[in-house]
């Protein structure tokens, strides 16, 4: 049997990570938000996508927690979107931990062909 020692709420949360980061839409986004605070607009201008389609990916990523949203003072219709920085440190943090090489650890089944192998030992030739 083999054992894991990942919580299994820790492989949910990744899960909708990942799944939420797999749409290259999304990935644009928050390319560009990490070059700062944008509004709607310029999300959609910049990838050529509708306002719809705009509003769609965001609400993911703030479902996400990645993307702060903010209204403005002045005129409450113009909604701008910035990265949440303590969100996208505990993305990383949750990446680097499940998927750090240093944890590889050898391994042989214990079933099948690969579980009966016996070493081969040094034999004499002719």
């Amino acid at each position: 049997m083999i054992e894991t020692a990942v919580p299994s709420q820790t492989i949910d949360i990744l899960a909708q990570q990942l799944k939420a980061l797999a749409n290259p839409k999304r990935l644009q986004i928050l390319h560009l938000l990490m070059q700062g605070v944008h509004c709607n607009c310029e999300l959609g201008e910049t990838l050529a996508m509708p306002p719809n389609l705009i509003s769609h990916h965001m609400g993911i990523l703030r479902d996400l927690g990645l993307v702060d949203v903010a209204r403005d003072a002045v005129d409450a219709r113009w909604v701008y979107f910035s990265i949440n920085e303590a969100a996208l440190t505990e993305l990383n943090q949750n990446f680097d931990t499940f998927f750090d090489a240093e944890s590889i650890q050898p391994r042989r089944p214990s079933c099948g062909p690969q579980g009966s192998v016996v070493p081969i030992r040094d034999v004499a030739v002719g």
